[in-house]
Order: structure tokens, then sequence, then C-alpha cells
């Protein structure tokens, strides 16, 4: 199984190929540059690389959100116009079960946190907890313990505290809030390091290859973004209906 990952959910824009459970390739950036300029380009450059031919690959995993707004949607319309012109199903990966999956194997709580803006976090909580295959043989699998929301960056670690477990905390939400993770936080915890601590692709292509042999996969002309709450157009918006009203 060929697996092409994509995210471009956050700061880090990255495209891996995943092939029976070996990473082919993995093209990833935090620059200063946007996704429209990158991601593209990236994945031509991985494909001369490797000698890809786009057509091999089964599925397409896109880290579905969620994140910022450009980016799912730069990284969402690359996904489904690869899909569709190659008439290839996508995978939805949750963009913080991604990000979770970097740390493979670990027992304690794994806690992304992608900065939201305001105070507030996208962010959930995973384990990962061993299941027993058909064959006898005990594989460690992702497991959603909060799942993903925005919210309060004070209040999430009051959350978390009372799960009462060490913690591992990533993502681009750390650096932002890592005075308020000192402060607030009551129990152990760690901070991943560099190149586990933000976004991979060759996560979203390792964990959508789990779910397509579920059989996740779903037309590419299907997929939507998950931003879990309104942009900052929309909440202004809102606001100023809002106080339209009142007067």
């Amino acid at each position: 199984m060929k697996i092409l990952g994509i995210d471009s959910s956050g700061l880090v824009a990255s495209v891996a190929i995943v092939e029976d459970d070996i990473l082919v390739g993995e093209y990833t950036t935090n620059y200063k540059k946007t996704h429209s300029q990158t991601l593209l380009p990236m994945l031509d450059e991985l494909k001369k690389m490797i000698d890809l031919d786009l057509n091999s690959v089964d599925a397409i995993a896109i880290a579905a959100g969620p994140g910022s707004f450009t980016g799912l949607r730069i990284g969402a319309a690359t996904a489904k116009g690869l899909g569709l012109a190659l008439n290839k199903p996508l995978v939805e990966v949750p963009t913080l079960e991604g990000m979770a999956f970097n740390l493979w194997g670990t027992d304690a709580l794994i806690v992304p946190m992608m900065d939201a803006r305001r105070n507030q976090v996208y962010t959930g909580a995973y384990e990962f907890v061993n299941e027993a295959a058909d064959d006898g043989s005990v594989n460690k699998c992702l497991h959603c313990v909060v799942e993903q929301c925005a919210t309060d960056v004070t209040e999430w670690i009051r959350k978390i505290n009372e799960i009462g477990r060490e913690v591992i905390f990533l993502g681009d939400g750390v650096p932002v809030y890592a005075k308020q993770i000192a402060e607030g936080m009551t129990g152990k915890y760690s901070f991943a390091p560099a190149g586990f601590n933000y976004q991979r692709a060759a996560s979203v292509a390792a964990l959508g290859e789990v779910y397509f042999a579920q059989g996740r996969g779903i037309d590419a002309a299907l997929h939507q973004p998950e931003y879990l709450r309104k942009s900052q157009a929309e909440r202004e918006k809102d606001e100023k209906q809002t106080a339209q009203v009142k007067v």
C-alpha cells in the first residue's frame, strides 16, 4: 500500500510517501513562505527524488484540521485536485491525531497544542494502548482521551491536571504558552524535541495507511477541512452584528 501524506495545517508544510510501513521520502519546511509557494514544488521535488509515479499511489492522506484557515484550504485544494485528477481516494487524518502519532509508543499522555490566538489553542489528548491482533501479536494503537477542540489555555491546563498523568506537549502553541504551562502544570511534563514537535506528513501518511486499511477513504470531492471554529472575519462580523442589535 502506498500513501501520499500532505500537511499544511500550521506553520509547517510537509509532504511524504509511505509504502507498506516504510517511509520512502519526506520533504518538510518550517520557513517564512506561504504554503501556496512551497507545497506543490516540494511534492514535485520529492516525486523526482524517489522516481514517484503519482498514479501508483493508493490514497492521499490529508491533515484535515483544525489549524490555519488558509493552510487548511491550500492543503485541501491540493489533495482534492490530485485526488480528482488521479481518481484516488482521500483519507482524512485529524491534524492533532497526526501530530500525536509523531510520539508513537510513548506511555505518557500526548497533548498537541496549536496556537489559535486570543489565549486559545486547538488541542486534544491522546495515548497509545495495546490491542491484540488476529495473529495473537500486540499492536500499539492511537487512542483519543479528549477529542480535539478549540479552548482557553488556562482551562485546558486545568483539565490536563485533572487527568493526572505524565504529559508530553508538542505543537506551535508550546513556545507561545510555555510560561502558562510551566506555571499551571502540577504533574510531570515535558516538551517534544525538534523533529517530533511539529506537523509531519510522514505521520499523516502512516496514520492514513492505518485508516485506509480500515475503510476510511472518501471520494476526493467530498473532503472539507475541519476548522472547529469560525474564522476571524466571521467572528468580527458576528461581533459587529451583535453590537448593532444592542444599539
